[in-house]
């Protein structure tokens, strides 16, 4: 049974099933297969540092050692934030109904690359009503997690999307005292124009 997202607004809840979109729905996808002389597929393996020493796929694993290179649990992780603050826990966006509260401009939605797209189906005609042209943002976290990611909330074409992204951040680098990108009024380029060009000074080739 499908997943069902709750949604709450105006004290009214909503719930949709939320359907992934991605590359492969909408373009298709290739494999490549090898296969050996007798033309069975191959399988992958690995080696050890030697080469004298066969792993099979699913042979290695991750482990987390201590400074003191002392096996750790990944039940004894604790997560904490920059500052060594523990961090706070994220339920997960499908445990409970997610309050639209917040709304976005095009502008600033424009500045998250989206990484994953989905269509929220058999959601209510009212529902999509509320909705209308805004664009609604959360915190959306598919696990329990102690980091959500950025997730938006639009109707286009009488069908609602979902769709999650990561802020870009942009840094502007410059040599010596930076300004402002705006400042227009002391660097302006002064054209001047010139009804006197003569075009024979310039060598076509």
């Amino acid at each position: 049974m499908p997943r069902e997202l709750t949604f709450k607004i105006k004290k009214k809840e909503y719930a949709t099933i939320p359907q992934k979109t991605d590359r492969k729905k909408l373009y298709g996808w290739v494999d490549i297969i090898a296969l050996d002389d007798k033309g069975e597929p191959c399988n992958l393996i690995s080696t050890d540092e030697a080469g004298s020493v066969l792993i099979p796929k699913g042979g290695t694993g991750l482990g987390i050692l201590s400074p003191k290179i002392e096996w750790i649990e990944r039940s004894e992780l604790v997560a904490v934030r920059e500052d060594g603050s523990p961090a706070k826990l994220i339920t997960s966006s499908y445990k409970a109904p997610i309050e639209l509260k917040e709304k976005v401009t095009i502008e600033q939605f424009l500045d998250y690359s989206i990484t994953d797209f989905y269509q929220l189906e058999q959601a209510e005609e009212h529902f999509l009503t509320e909705i209308g042209n805004d664009i609604y943002t959360f915190t959306y976290s598919y696990l329990d997690n102690y980091e959500g990611s950025p997730a938006f909330l639009m109707v286009s074409d009488n069908k609602l999307y979902m769709l999650i992204g990561v802020a870009n951040n942009f840094e502007m680098l410059c040599f010596g005292d930076c300004g402002n990108i705006d400042d227009t009024e002391d660097d302006t380029l002064q054209i001047e124009d010139n009804d006197d060009l003569d075009f024979s000074m310039l060598n076509f080739k």
